[in-house]
């Protein structure tokens, strides 16, 4: 089981075990915003309400200059898993501007795309397909982005990262 920490702020800061979570909150660092109800914890004299949120005492300044690396998980997380030429289901990435012709690996060059589209357009530009996008490809931005793990959210997280990605 994991556990939401967030900063003092509310802000998403990482995912942790359960059982650092736990660590936090008996050393009075964090106190629990939800838990899983269905699972507790037992001690050998005690029993535990399992965290799936906490938060933390003291607020943890986080640098600004930290960037979201390029992965191709990213990228299809970013666009919805939707192609960004027709729009339908994207297993792939494309690099709009082709990397044999300079193309970079950068946020602002992947679509997510699905196959078809992706072997279609091959080494061209969409200008040269005739092609519009359907968004604008940019980098990623929020602290939610910044927290590996938020993929696959718990249902008790979900109010605390739709607040971050307001």
């Amino acid at each position: 089981m994991r556990t939401l920490v967030l900063n003092a702020g509310y802000e998403p800061l990482a995912i942790v075990s359960f059982k650092r979570a736990i660590v936090l909150v008996l050393n009075q660092k964090a106190t629990v915003v939800a838990h899983d109800a269905e699972h507790p914890v037992y001690a050998q004299t005690e029993s535990f309400e399992r965290p799936s949120v906490i938060l933390l005492t003291r607020y943890v300044r986080i640098p600004n200059g930290r960037s979201v690396p390029v992965s191709r998980r990213g990228v299809l997380r970013r666009d919805g898993h939707n192609c960004g030429y027709c729009g339908s289901h994207a297993t792939t990435i494309d690099h709009v501007l082709p990397r044999s012709r300079g193309g970079k690996d950068s946020w602002e060059n992947l679509v997510a795309c699905c196959l078809r589209c992706n072997n279609v357009k091959g080494d061209r530009t969409p200008r040269e397909m005739g092609w519009r996008l359907r968004v604008r490809p940019q980098a990623p931005h929020g602290t939610s982005w910044m927290v590996q793990g938020v993929e696959s959210p718990v249902p008790q997280w979900e109010e605390y990262l739709a607040a971050a990605a307001a």
